[in-house]
């Protein structure tokens, strides 16, 4: 169990040192944001059997909600990815599996 919780946290490092939210032309990582572990918790099991697809990447960040506003408004965490940063986070993932 150990070994997975390391896993899991150096996957949400990479996550959180690549990947941003882009507001009105303010980059806040995802480790600023408290938001990569979340995500490296939902990603490992999929890395767990293979790289994930675009298709499975965007589901995930289409749950994922961030609230704006101290919570006055909800927001899937995919609205306010640049396509870089998603194109960032595929390239994470698959480079993070294959260090698996």
């Amino acid at each position: 169990m150990s070994n997975t919780t390391q896993i899991i946290e150096s996957l949400a490092a990479e996550i959180g040192d690549k990947v941003y939210i882009d507001v009105t032309g303010w980059h806040l990582y995802l480790s600023d944001a408290k938001l990569h572990l979340t995500l490296a918790e939902k990603f490992y099991p999929i890395l767990a059997e293979d790289v994930p697809s675009e298709v499975q990447i965007v589901e995930i960040l289409h749950s994922v909600s961030v609230k704006l506003g101290a919570g006055r408004k909800e927001v899937p965490l995919i609205d306010l990815l640049p396509i870089k940063c998603q194109d960032d986070l595929m390239e994470v993932l698959a480079e993070f599996r294959e260090k698996m």
